[in-house]
Protein backbone atom coordinates (compact mmCIF):
# COMPACT_ATOMS: atom_id res chain seq x y z
CA UNK A 1 0.00 0.00 0.00
CA UNK A 2 1.58 3.06 -0.74
CA UNK A 3 1.39 6.21 2.15
CA UNK A 4 1.40 9.49 1.05
CA UNK A 5 1.27 12.50 3.24
CA UNK A 6 -0.38 15.88 0.85
CA UNK A 7 2.00 18.62 2.98
CA UNK A 8 -0.15 21.29 0.93
CA UNK A 9 -3.78 20.06 2.63
CA UNK A 10 -4.83 22.11 5.12
CA UNK A 11 -5.77 19.16 7.42
CA UNK A 12 -2.70 19.07 9.83
CA UNK A 13 -0.03 16.28 9.09
CA UNK A 14 -0.65 13.88 12.40
CA UNK A 15 -4.39 13.09 11.41
CA UNK A 16 -3.36 12.49 7.50
CA UNK A 17 -0.88 9.63 9.09
CA UNK A 18 -3.27 8.43 11.68
CA UNK A 19 -6.07 7.81 8.65
CA UNK A 20 -3.02 6.40 6.39
CA UNK A 21 -2.21 4.23 9.18
CA UNK A 22 -5.64 3.26 10.04
CA UNK A 23 -5.89 2.02 6.53
CA UNK A 24 -2.68 0.14 6.85
CA UNK A 25 -3.45 -1.96 9.60
CA UNK A 26 -6.93 -2.93 8.12
CA UNK A 27 -4.80 -4.48 5.30
CA UNK A 28 -4.30 -8.21 4.93
CA UNK A 29 -1.10 -8.17 5.60
CA UNK A 30 -1.26 -6.22 9.31
CA UNK A 31 -4.48 -7.27 9.83
CA UNK A 32 -3.31 -10.36 12.51
CA UNK A 33 -1.24 -8.71 14.62
CA UNK A 34 2.04 -7.80 12.31
CA UNK A 35 4.87 -5.50 13.29
CA UNK A 36 4.80 -2.19 11.88
CA UNK A 37 7.91 -0.91 10.15
CA UNK A 38 10.15 1.14 12.65
CA UNK A 39 9.72 5.02 13.68
CA UNK A 40 12.42 5.88 11.54
CA UNK A 41 11.35 4.27 8.67
CA UNK A 42 7.53 5.30 8.90
CA UNK A 43 8.73 8.66 9.33
CA UNK A 44 10.84 8.81 6.12
CA UNK A 45 7.54 6.74 4.27
CA UNK A 46 5.29 9.64 5.39
CA UNK A 47 7.84 12.26 4.94
CA UNK A 48 6.87 13.42 8.12
CA UNK A 49 8.68 13.95 11.64
CA UNK A 50 9.41 11.39 14.81
CA UNK A 51 7.28 13.53 16.61
CA UNK A 52 4.55 14.05 14.29
CA UNK A 53 4.56 9.98 13.54
CA UNK A 54 4.26 9.57 17.39
CA UNK A 55 1.07 11.65 17.85
CA UNK A 56 -1.04 9.35 15.15
CA UNK A 57 0.44 6.72 16.64
CA UNK A 58 -0.52 7.23 20.82
CA UNK A 59 -3.89 8.23 19.73
CA UNK A 60 -3.94 4.36 17.47
CA UNK A 61 -2.97 2.97 20.74
CA UNK A 62 -5.76 4.52 22.83
CA UNK A 63 -8.00 3.68 20.28
CA UNK A 64 -6.84 0.00 20.93
CA UNK A 65 -5.62 -0.93 17.35
CA UNK A 66 -1.63 -0.69 18.37
CA UNK A 67 0.25 -1.64 21.18
CA UNK A 68 4.22 -0.36 21.72
CA UNK A 69 6.58 -2.26 23.74
CA UNK A 70 9.92 -1.17 24.23
CA UNK A 71 12.85 -2.93 22.65
CA UNK A 72 10.28 -4.80 20.24
CA UNK A 73 8.06 -1.99 18.41
CA UNK A 74 4.79 -1.21 17.41
CA UNK A 75 2.57 -4.06 16.72
CA UNK A 76 -1.03 -4.33 15.37
CA UNK A 77 -3.69 -5.23 18.07
CA UNK A 78 -5.15 -8.86 16.69
CA UNK A 79 -9.12 -8.70 15.80
CA UNK A 80 -9.85 -11.04 18.71
CA UNK A 81 -8.30 -9.20 21.45
CA UNK A 82 -10.86 -7.46 23.98
CA UNK A 83 -10.07 -3.65 24.90
CA UNK A 84 -11.54 -2.48 28.45
CA UNK A 85 -12.05 1.46 28.04
CA UNK A 86 -14.40 3.38 27.83
CA UNK A 87 -15.38 5.35 24.48
CA UNK A 88 -17.39 8.13 23.79
CA UNK A 89 -17.19 9.99 27.15
CA UNK A 90 -18.87 13.50 27.67
CA UNK A 91 -18.85 16.30 29.69
CA UNK A 92 -21.55 16.58 32.89
CA UNK A 93 -23.91 18.32 30.87
CA UNK A 94 -23.56 15.90 27.99
CA UNK A 95 -24.06 13.22 30.11
CA UNK A 96 -27.35 14.85 31.65
CA UNK A 97 -28.84 15.98 28.98
CA UNK A 98 -28.36 12.24 27.71
CA UNK A 99 -29.79 10.88 30.49
CA UNK A 100 -32.82 13.31 30.17
CA UNK A 101 -32.30 14.77 33.14
CA UNK A 102 -32.46 18.94 33.66
CA UNK A 103 -29.82 20.64 35.32
CA UNK A 104 -29.42 24.09 37.30
CA UNK A 105 -26.27 25.89 38.15
CA UNK A 106 -26.50 26.82 42.29
CA UNK A 107 -23.30 28.81 41.75
CA UNK A 108 -20.55 29.57 39.25
CA UNK A 109 -16.61 31.35 40.30
CA UNK A 110 -14.08 31.71 38.28
CA UNK A 111 -10.56 32.68 40.49
CA UNK A 112 -7.16 33.03 39.09
CA UNK A 113 -4.87 31.14 41.75
CA UNK A 114 -1.21 29.46 42.66
CA UNK A 115 -1.55 25.60 42.04
CA UNK A 116 -1.20 23.23 45.06
CA UNK A 117 1.51 21.33 44.65
CA UNK A 118 -0.09 17.94 42.92
CA UNK A 119 -2.02 20.35 40.28
CA UNK A 120 1.16 21.96 39.26
CA UNK A 121 2.74 18.61 38.53
CA UNK A 122 0.06 17.14 36.55
CA UNK A 123 -0.38 20.06 34.63
CA UNK A 124 3.59 20.63 34.29
CA UNK A 125 3.81 23.73 35.27
CA UNK A 126 5.57 25.19 38.02
CA UNK A 127 3.81 26.44 41.65
CA UNK A 128 4.13 30.08 41.13
CA UNK A 129 2.05 30.00 37.50
CA UNK A 130 -1.36 31.44 38.12
CA UNK A 131 -3.91 29.22 36.76
CA UNK A 132 -7.73 29.46 35.69
CA UNK A 133 -10.00 27.90 38.73
CA UNK A 134 -13.80 27.10 38.24
CA UNK A 135 -15.71 26.16 40.53
CA UNK A 136 -19.44 25.21 40.06
CA UNK A 137 -22.47 23.48 42.30
CA UNK A 138 -24.62 21.81 40.01
CA UNK A 139 -27.92 19.74 40.39
CA UNK A 140 -31.47 19.28 39.37
CA UNK A 141 -33.73 22.28 39.82
CA UNK A 142 -34.99 21.15 43.80
CA UNK A 143 -31.38 21.02 45.02
CA UNK A 144 -27.79 20.77 43.85
CA UNK A 145 -26.06 16.96 44.02
CA UNK A 146 -22.49 17.74 42.66
CA UNK A 147 -19.71 20.22 43.38
CA UNK A 148 -16.72 20.87 40.65
CA UNK A 149 -13.25 22.73 40.92
CA UNK A 150 -11.96 22.57 37.47
CA UNK A 151 -8.06 23.49 37.18
CA UNK A 152 -7.01 24.64 33.53
CA UNK A 153 -2.97 24.86 32.31
CA UNK A 154 -2.71 28.21 30.74
CA UNK A 155 -1.39 27.43 27.64
CA UNK A 156 -5.61 26.61 26.97
CA UNK A 157 -6.21 30.35 26.79
CA UNK A 158 -9.12 30.40 29.29
CA UNK A 159 -9.62 33.86 29.82
CA UNK A 160 -12.51 33.64 32.95
CA UNK A 161 -14.51 35.62 30.55
CA UNK A 162 -16.38 32.85 29.11
CA UNK A 163 -19.87 31.52 29.20
CA UNK A 164 -18.95 28.66 31.47
CA UNK A 165 -23.11 27.67 31.52
CA UNK A 166 -22.41 25.44 27.76
CA UNK A 167 -20.60 22.27 27.63
CA UNK A 168 -17.07 22.93 28.53
CA UNK A 169 -15.26 20.63 26.20
CA UNK A 170 -17.50 22.14 23.38
CA UNK A 171 -16.81 25.69 24.63
CA UNK A 172 -13.08 24.89 24.70
CA UNK A 173 -13.03 23.31 21.18
CA UNK A 174 -15.50 26.47 19.39
CA UNK A 175 -13.52 29.36 21.39
CA UNK A 176 -10.15 28.52 21.77
CA UNK A 177 -9.50 25.12 19.47
CA UNK A 178 -8.51 23.08 22.33
CA UNK A 179 -9.98 19.39 21.56
CA UNK A 180 -10.57 17.38 24.72
CA UNK A 181 -9.15 13.80 23.40
CA UNK A 182 -8.57 11.62 26.94
CA UNK A 183 -10.40 11.29 29.99
CA UNK A 184 -8.56 9.41 32.50
CA UNK A 185 -10.42 9.15 36.04
CA UNK A 186 -10.46 7.83 39.44
CA UNK A 187 -13.47 7.18 41.51
CA UNK A 188 -13.36 6.59 45.29
CA UNK A 189 -16.00 6.84 48.02
CA UNK A 190 -15.47 9.14 51.13
CA UNK A 191 -17.69 11.07 54.04
CA UNK A 192 -18.51 14.17 53.38
CA UNK A 193 -16.82 16.85 55.54
CA UNK A 194 -18.31 20.36 56.93
CA UNK A 195 -17.82 22.12 53.88
CA UNK A 196 -18.82 19.49 51.36
CA UNK A 197 -22.04 18.90 53.26
CA UNK A 198 -22.68 22.67 53.37
CA UNK A 199 -22.50 22.63 49.67
CA UNK A 200 -24.45 19.80 48.69
CA UNK A 201 -27.25 20.39 51.68
CA UNK A 202 -26.49 17.11 53.44
CA UNK A 203 -25.77 15.92 56.33
CA UNK A 204 -21.82 15.44 57.51
CA UNK A 205 -20.35 12.35 57.43
CA UNK A 206 -23.19 11.72 55.18
CA UNK A 207 -21.52 9.33 51.44
CA UNK A 208 -20.14 10.80 48.91
CA UNK A 209 -18.53 9.41 45.37
CA UNK A 210 -15.73 11.18 44.66
CA UNK A 211 -14.63 11.69 40.87
CA UNK A 212 -11.09 12.77 39.67
CA UNK A 213 -10.74 13.05 36.03
CA UNK A 214 -7.42 14.46 34.06
CA UNK A 215 -8.05 15.53 30.74
CA UNK A 216 -5.70 15.55 28.06
CA UNK A 217 -6.11 17.35 24.30
CA UNK A 218 -5.57 15.79 21.18
CA UNK A 219 -1.92 15.99 21.53
CA UNK A 220 -2.53 13.98 24.67
CA UNK A 221 -1.08 17.21 26.83
CA UNK A 222 -2.64 17.93 29.92
CA UNK A 223 -5.08 20.85 29.76
CA UNK A 224 -7.66 20.02 32.64
CA UNK A 225 -7.51 18.50 36.40
CA UNK A 226 -11.09 18.13 37.68
CA UNK A 227 -12.50 17.16 41.21
CA UNK A 228 -16.11 15.91 41.43
CA UNK A 229 -18.37 15.11 44.35
CA UNK A 230 -21.45 13.77 44.15
CA UNK A 231 -24.28 12.75 46.72
CA UNK A 232 -24.03 9.35 46.54
CA UNK A 233 -28.00 8.63 46.93
CA UNK A 234 -28.52 11.29 44.07
CA UNK A 235 -25.80 9.70 41.40
CA UNK A 236 -24.99 6.08 40.10
CA UNK A 237 -21.81 6.32 38.11
CA UNK A 238 -22.05 3.48 34.71
CA UNK A 239 -19.46 2.59 33.06
CA UNK A 240 -19.73 0.86 29.68
CA UNK A 241 -17.51 -1.54 28.29
CA UNK A 242 -18.19 -2.78 24.57
CA UNK A 243 -16.66 -6.08 23.42
CA UNK A 244 -15.42 -5.27 19.43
Amino acid sequence: MKLKIDHKSQIPLYLQAEELLRRLIESPEYVDGKLLPNEIELSKILSISRTTLRQSINKLVYDGLLTRKKGVGTRVVESKSLSSKSKNWMSFSQEMSARGIPIKNFELHVSWILPEKKIASFLGIKEDKKILKLVRLRGRPEGPFVYFESYFHPTVGLTGEEDYKTPLYEMLEKEHGIIAMVSKEEISALVADEFIANKLETNIGAAILFRKRFVYDINEKPIEYNLGYYKADSFVYTVESRRE
